[in-house]
Order: structure tokens, then C-alpha cells, then sequence
């Protein structure tokens, strides 16, 4: 199957092997929708469609089996290669707001199966390019005619595009000997024009001062070309047979004056404002005029006034759109019986989210706001209230004599809610009775008195109470030794307590070892502030904080030196002072003091210095 009729024509220069069919499909308005627009057949290759005028129509694929390969089903995909019928699609849709390219498909084929294009029609006035090479079926490719070599066209090569047929050219064409010089005469004239700088007049901004500026219409400009004729034939001779000094110089004149028409730019649409079910998307649309053409083909615009564009004709910049049907909410269970045989329960039953193909979603996919509820409270009316008592304790409570055994009373509901034992009516059950363990005859145990107070207002304490060996006969108490109640096991006299937490609080070391063993030394300890869970803290009183060094061994010291220890110089003092005691020579000429440097320095003090 090849292309649709309308506006299709093979290429008058196929590769050998190959037949090139082109097409363009253009309509001024059409419904809303999908239009078909060209089948491309199977073994189609440089496969080709284009937008010639940017829109915001969308191109769309789909294969001889109706599956849908790009911007099917009302979902516009993403830009990128899709693989299908036997090649790789190029899908292309240039995002730039200033770009004026429109969409674009290319493969390179061949392809398997007969591809149909697509356009989704959204704007009127589309314009769609297409083109594929098919391979000619048992049909040799026709050479071309050679062109006689003694014939030439007289006039200048032709624009792009032209051709020059065989049958163009006449005997007329056939270029005459040429005369004598001093018999004919020549002149420059003028031949053509270079191509213009633009192709329209484009408008320049002026500022004439700080915060006024004016745009100034500026025209094209092209080169004027010139040729040496003959004059009375005006046939074209070559440059050198003119006079060069009476060549014109080649000089400039303006060309598209005509002002560049204003027009709107176009934008991307935005992503649809819903996941799912209707929504809507925006995009940009500004209008704009060239200020300036390069030569590299590219545009220099600026943004202009709404009404140069025409306000009328202005593209829509809000569009609806749907992704996809949205997903929703199914009750797949009645209502589950209720959780109590008797008063207020709940009931419950299964809701899950469904896409629109059946299949179970998570819960996010669905609107959450309208979700069915799952769970419901059920009454089912009063419940008994009844009075409930335990088994009475099997051991009295006094070993001897009268005692009570108890039991436990509860008002249930069904065997179920403990209530208050105010909500049951009538009386409630006894939960005491007396009982009678026999006479108490020459009986030991130990009495227990109450525990006394805590020793600490916070933090943790003890506390104690008193023990008494209890000797009973017949009513009749008497307190005799511990040690005959030695058999009994005896209660516990000392218990933890603690009556509340302190907060925060000062927490101290033992102090160390005085520096010095007389004559004034000194003590250190380390000071903390602590939480109650032992975490430092800053928030303990500053004036209460303990002190962390005090004075110690005040007291002189008084050498116990032998009678026979004498120095026998008069500078011992200096040996003191240069620790040079540790020497026996100096021990023994300086003995008194050294015995006395020994006596006032501490123990450990002396063994650093000697390991020193």
C-alpha cells in the first residue's frame, strides 16, 4: 500500500534502485481527533515526516494492525527513539519557545510491515512534509541523455532548483566568432544583484536617552553585480575587452524593505495538571519580531505588543488534557458481622483501588478523599450486667486462732468487660470470711514493726524497722531472745527507699593524699554537676558548689635529727636546693639538712625527683 493520493509526486531523480515519494498534506480546518495522512509500505527506507510550520498538533503512529507505537490512545509520549516495524523511529519536538521547528519522525527502514501516519488535529492550518524511498519493481533505471558538447546556454547559471532541458537550447545559442575591436565597442552594465543580507526589513531599538527608545525601521542590503556587453547587440564578452577604469564600482542598495512581519511564538505545553481523568496544561505564547538575521541563517528577536500579532488570531495558551482514565474505589466484601455479641462494636469490610483494566493498585493511585470507609461501628444492644466472684483461699489467714479467708467480687458483662462495681445492680457478694486455725499454744515468730522514715528527702535512701521474737501461749505475748526464733526465717530489718527524684546536684570524690606531710600542704577532689540520670548538666546552683581543694598538715615540721648529724658546711643549704641529698657524699657532709629536707617533703615527692 503506498502514500495517499493528495499532493504526492515521485521524485524526478530517484537513487538507482529506488523510487523517492514525497508528499505534503495541508488542510485549513478539521474535527478535533486523529486524521489519517499517509500508509508508508512495507521496505519503505529514509522514511522522512515533518511539520513545516510549528503547532501544536501532534504527529502520531500506528502499524497495519492497529497498534500503536507513538501518541496513541490520546497519550502524547515523551520525545525519543521507538523501536517498532522492523527499525528505530526518531521521535523529535524541539521544547525551545523561540524554536520554529515543528515535530518530527525519521527512520532509515527498511520497514516489515506498512506503517500509517497520524495527525491529532488541535490548530488549524496544518502543514505536514513527508517522504520514503521504495525499491522499483523489475523496472531498469533510465540513463540520462548526454548533452552535445559543442552546444552552451549564453545566459548565466541558473537558481537552485532550475534545470536546463535539452530542448531549451537553440542554434541561436551557438556563440558567433568574434568581431574585430576597432569595429565594435563596449560598455559595463549592469547584470544582476547579489542575494539580500534579509529577507525582510528588520527594526532596530535607538535609545535617545537614558529611558526613551525609539525602533527604526532598517531595510536589507545587496552587492549590484556588472558585466562588460557589446552595445549593439548587448550580448555578454569577456571582462578584459572594457575599459576596468570605467567600471562602476560595485556598490550597495536596499533590498526587502518590506518589515518583518510579527509573529507568535509558540511554546511547549506544560505536563497535564492530573495523573489521571480530566486536567488541564499550559504553555507560553509570546509575540515577537526579528531585529536582526545573521549569516549563519539563524534569528535575533525581540518581544513586541500583543496587537502587532493580532490578538485575533492569538494561540489558545489553556488546553485540556487526560493522561489516563482514572483509577477507582471497589468494595469487593459486605459488611463483616459485628465484633461484639452485645453492646457497641465495629464491623468491618474490604475496599481495594481498580484500575480501568481490572487490575488492584495501591490505595495512592485512587483519590483518597472518596475513598468507601472500612470500618463502622455496630450496636448490638444492652449488655447483662452481672456480679462475678473468685474461689475463696484455701489458707487462713492467722496460723492460729481466727483468721479470714478471702475472695475476689467483679461486675462483668458477658464474661467480658470488667465495669465498675457500682454499674451491677443488686447487692454485691462478700469478699471476706472468718475462719479458725485452732488454739495458739507455745508459739515462736517474729513481730515486724513499721518501717521507719527514709534517711534521704530525695534520691535513693534507706530505711529500717524493728524485729521482736514473739513468744504466744493462749492469747498471751511475750518477747523473748532472737535467738529462739533463730529457726524462723527472720524479716528483712533494712529496705531501699526513695522518695522522689533531686534533679540536678552537686556530686564530689574522695579527697586525695596531702601534698605535703607538714609545714602546709594541699588536697584536691573533683566536682561534677549531675542529672538524675547521671548526665552532666549546668543547671545546679553555682553558690552550693563544693569546694575542690583545701588545706592540709598545717602543722610544723619538727626534724628528729641525731645529735651526731652535724653539717660541715656552711652552703648545705644550697645542696638542699639543687636536690643534690640524694648523693650519700652530700648526705653525709650536709647530714642535718638533708635529714631535715627529708622529714618535709613527701615520700612520693622524693622518688620522682631521685628517678629524675
Amino acid at each position: 500500500m503506498g502514500a495517499l493520493p493528495w499532493d504526492t509526486k515521485a521524485s524526478p531523480s530517484p537513487p538507482e534502485g529506488f523510487q523517492v515519494v514525497k508528499g505534503n498534506f495541508s488542510r485549513t480546518f478539521l474535527r478535533v481527533g486523529y486524521h489519517k495522512i499517509a500508509e508508508i509500505p512495507v521496505g519503505a527506507q529514509n522514511i522522512s515526516i515533518r511539520e513545516t510550520v510549528k503547532s501544536r498538533n501532534y504527529l502520531a503512529l500506528q502499524t497495519q494492525s492497529s497498534v500503536s507505537i507513538i501518541n496513541g490512545n490520546w497519550v502524547i509520549d515523551r520525545p525519543g527513539i521507538f523501536t517498532a516495524v522492523g527499525t528505530q523511529l526518531t521521535y523529535q519536538r524541539p521544547n525551545e519557545i523561540r524554536s520554529r521547528t515543528g515535530e518530527s519522525i525519521t527512520a532509515p527502514g527498511p520497514l516489515t510491515e506498512d506503517l500509517h501516519v497520524y495527525l491529532i488535529y488541535q490548530q488549524p492550518g496544518p502543514s505536514v512534509y513527508y517522504e520514503y524511498s521504495v525499491p522499483l519493481q523489475n523496472t531498469p533505471p533510465t540513463p540520462e541523455p548526454d548533452t552535445p558538447s559543442h552546444i552552451l546556454p549564453l545566459v548565466g547559471p541558473t537558481h537552485p532548483g532550475e534545470e536546463v532541458h535539452q530542448g531549451d537550447v537553440t542554434n541561436n545559442d551557438i556563440i558567433k566568432e568574434k568581431p574585430h575591436p576597432s569595429q565594435v565597442s563596449y560598455t559595463w552594465t549592469k547584470s544582476g544583484h547579489a542575494e539580500c543580507s534579509t529577507t525582510c526589513g528588520t527594526v532596530c531599538l535607538v535609545c535617545v536617552c537614558v529611558c526613551v527608545c525609539v525602533s527604526a525601521h532598517l531595510p536589507g542590503r545587496r552587492q549590484v553585480l556588472w558585466e562588460c556587453v557589446e552595445k549593439d547587440s548587448q550580448a555578454t564578452v569577456p571582462a578584459d575587452l572594457c575599459d576596468p577604469a570605467l567600471k562602476p564600482t560595485n556598490r550597495e542598495e536596499d533590498c526587502n524593505t518590506q518589515s518583518c512581519p510579527a509573529y507568535w511564538d509558540v511554546g511547549e505545553w506544560s505536563e497535564c495538571s492530573r495523573r489521571c481523568g480530566p486536567g488541564t496544561q499550559h504553555r507560553q505564547v509570546i509575540c515577537r519580531q526579528v531585529t536582526d538575521v545573521h549569516a549563519n541563517g539563524t534569528e535575533t528577536s525581540v518581544t513586541v505588543a500583543p496587537e502587532l500579532c493580532g490578538l485575533p488570531d492569538r494561540p489558545v495558551t489553556k488546553s485540556t488534557c487526560q493522561l489516563k482514565i482514572c483509577s477507582q474505589w471497589d468494595i469487593r466484601s459486605e459488611w463483616s458481622p459485628c465484633s461484639v455479641p452485645c453492646g457497641v462494636g465495629q464491623r468491618s469490610r474490604e475496599v481495594v483501588c481498580v484500575s480501568n483494566q481490572g487490575d488492584v493498585e495501591e490505595d495512592e493511585e485512587c483519590n483518597m478523599n472518596l475513598k468507601p470507609e472500612t470500618l463502622q461501628n455496630c450496636d448490638m444492644g444492652a449488655c447483662a450486667r452481672s456480679w462475678f466472684t473468685s474461689l475463696w483461699s484455701q489458707r487462713c489467714s492467722a496460723e492460729c486462732g481466727r483468721g479470714n479467708r478471702t475472695r475476689t467480687t467483679v461486675c462483668l458483662i458477658d464474661h467480658v468487660t470488667d465495669l465498675p462495681l457500682d454499674s451491677c445492680e443488686g447487692e454485691r457478694p462478700t469478699e471476706a470470711t472468718s475462719c479458725d486455725s485452732g488454739p495458739c499454744q507455745n508459739r515462736l515468730e517474729w513481730y515486724t514493726g513499721p518501717w521507719g522514715q527514709c534517711s534521704a528527702e530525695c534520691g535513693n535512701g534507706t530505711q529500717t524497722r524493728n524485729v521482736a521474737c514473739i513468744f504466744s501461749n493462749n492469747g498471751h505475748m511475750e518477747i523473748v531472745d532472737h535467738l529462739k526464733c533463730s529457726s524462723l526465717s527472720q524479716p528483712v530489718t533494712a529496705q531501699l527507699c526513695r522518695l522522689k527524684p533531686c534533679g540536678v546536684q552537686w556530686y564530689v570524690t574522695e579527697w586525695s593524699a596531702c601534698s605535703r606531710s607538714c609545714d602546709g600542704g594541699y588536697r584536691v577532689r573533683e566536682v561534677r554537676c549531675l542529672a538524675d540520670n547521671i548526665v552532666p548538666s549546668d543547671h545546679c546552683d553555682p553558690s552550693l558548689t563544693p569546694e575542690s581543694r583545701e588545706a592540709c598538715n598545717t602543722q610544723p615540721c619538727l626534724a628528729e635529727i641525731n645529735p651526731s648529724c652535724s653539717d660541715q658546711y656552711h652552703n648545705c643549704m644550697v645542696v638542699v636546693q639543687a636536690r643534690l641529698c640524694i648523693y650519700p657524699y652530700y648526705r653525709r657532709v650536709c647530714c642535718a639538712s638533708c635529714s631535715r629536707a627529708h622529714k618535709t617533703y613527701p615520700s612520693s615527692f622524693q622518688k620522682n625527683h631521685i628517678r629524675r
